[in-house]
């Protein structure tokens, strides 16, 4: 068990340039969808660098740039560092062209963690949808590694198909800690046993015991509204919700302004943030 740490400043000095990490496994996880572990070529900084669940890295690719990638590993394992990657741009594309053996800049960890610590002896719902699940992967392996400090816990996750459900190998192990596992698809194929329909459905197959209730939210952005609507609708206080949220990050330091939301920087001061922070953004349309 290991108890969470503030992340080393590796980069302190210098922020923007990148240390290298030789790519030494890659899983495919869904269509266009595959987690790339990486090792750091320095060996005393690989001993060093340590993050929190819910940040994430500027991985980037000379001639292409860089992509804000949330790592998907477990924090209390330095030896290697994951992060699964959505292949949708130009960055990550070219990633996708990569193999075992390869090279990657790293800059980071950046942003702002779930809140582990301050969340212990809550029962804990995590709510995702898609790729949502990635950044929120660490926070489910803290939560294994000091299972006995978090009451009831329920991972609500959907995908548009069967196929596109991250992770899939690993819930029997989750289960195996009392960790309860709801998913639910768009569309079902022949296979398919499972619910069909959105993530906040799953809300109404389980009693929330409200007041000591915290809920843990990424995914598509209407799909986090709602959740967040279910679970006022079950008194679960404003303070209580979490969300992490996207948005095109191209420094991670706050310093370009591409990542504004309102008056905060997603890439500074998120990508985790209390609901009750951003609940005026919410509440209006296309924000």
């Amino acid at each position: 068990m290991r108890t969470l740490t503030k992340p080393s400043a590796v980069q302190e000095e210098s922020p923007m340039v990148p240390n290298w990490a030789e790519i030494i496994e890659i899983v495919p996880e869904a269509e266009g969808v595959s987690t790339y572990w990486l090792e750091f070529k320095d060996e005393e900084l690989s001993e060093s660098y340590s993050f929190l669940p819910g940040q994430f890295n500027m991985l980037y690719l000379p001639g292409y740039g860089e992509a804000a990638i949330s790592i998907s590993s477990d924090a209390s394992d330095r030896s290697k560092i994951g992060h699964t990657i959505r292949f949708v741009g130009n960055v990550t594309n070219a990633i996708s062209r990569l193999k075992v053996g390869d090279e990657i800049g790293i800059r980071g960890p950046f942003g702002t963690p779930w809140p582990m610590d301050e969340i212990e002896g809550h029962d804990i719902t995590i709510a995702s949808g898609g790729i949502g699940l990635a950044p929120l992967r660490p926070a489910i392996y803290h939560i294994l590694n000091n299972r006995e400090r978090y009451g009831k816990i329920h991972i609500l996750y959907g995908s548009r198909t069967p196929d596109d459900l991250l992770y899939t190998e690993e819930y029997a192990e989750w289960e195996k800690e009392d960790i309860h596992i709801a998913t639910t698809v768009d569309r079902a194929d022949d296979t398919w046993k499972g619910s069909v329909g959105v993530v906040p459905m799953l809300f109404y197959r389980y009693r929330l015991d409200a007041p000591n209730s915290v809920v843990l939210s990424c995914g598509p952005e209407i799909m986090i509204r709602f959740v967040i609507f279910e679970a006022l609708a079950r008194r679960v206080p404003a303070d209580h919700l979490y969300v992490s949220l996207e948005r095109n990050m191209k420094c991670g330091q706050g310093s370009c302004g591409h990542c504004q939301l309102g008056s905060h920087f997603i890439c500074k001061d998120g990508p985790v943030f209390r609901f009750d922070q951003l609940e005026d953004f919410f509440n209006v349309e296309e924000y």
